[in-house]
């Protein structure tokens, strides 16, 4: 493990149980709603960075959505775990993931591929692209609304974060299989993130 991910590792550690409360303020409603105008019901979704589980996989469970939820950060797995006790919890590296070819038909990832270096994103999409079956959707916060590297607090935590502009990141996508839907760049707890809903094409 790099030095960066071993940053946001521990920082997530250190903050699980702090983070759970706080995490309501990062996530518009609107977005989950356009998530299920995309995505049928009984659909597996593959929640990357999953957290502690809440507000997202808790509110996929409770519209009928099978998830699987992924982190390494241990702490914040324990706390999903009890927070949303019918979805499924794997500890895995985002950019390592071990899964078959046509695993799931949804993946979404709120406010974690941010945490990764920029230079793997093209490699994390295209593993998405392998995993999710034809015509899958995913929603991300791909990048911050501009390029940006570096280290900062977060709820009084050290943190990492790593992103490219947003033009950027849609080529990437573009690259790894993936047709654009709809994109925005919005403010959410006073942070501005670059959203995308995608279709994975073979």
């Amino acid at each position: 493990m790099n030095k960066q991910s071993k940053v946001v590792q521990e920082g997530y550690n250190k903050l699980a149980k702090k983070y759970s409360k706080e995490r309501h303020r990062y996530v518009n409603d609107a977005l989950l709603k356009l998530f299920a105008k995309h995505v049928k019901k009984g659909s597996k979704v593959l929640d990357l960075g999953c957290g502690a589980g809440v507000p997202i996989d808790r509110f996929l469970v409770k519209n009928g959505y099978k998830v699987t939820g992924i982190d390494f950060a241990r702490n914040m797995l324990k706390a999903a775990k009890k927070n949303v006790p019918r979805a499924r919890y794997i500890q895995m590296d985002m950019t390592k993931m071990k899964f078959r070819p046509d695993s799931f038909d949804v993946a979404v990832s709120f406010y974690a591929i941010i945490h990764v270096p920029k230079e793997k994103h093209a490699k994390l999409y295209k593993d998405l692209h392998k995993i999710l079956k034809s015509d899958g959707i995913i929603l991300v916060n791909a990048s911050g609304h501009k390029k940006w590297e570096g280290y900062g607090d977060f709820i009084d935590t050290r943190m990492f974060w790593s992103h490219y502009a947003p033009a950027k990141t849609s080529g990437i996508l573009k690259k790894s299989g993936f047709k654009i839907l709809w994109h925005r760049v919005l403010e959410l707890g006073g942070e501005k993130q670059f959203w995308v809903l995608a279709r994975n094409k073979k």
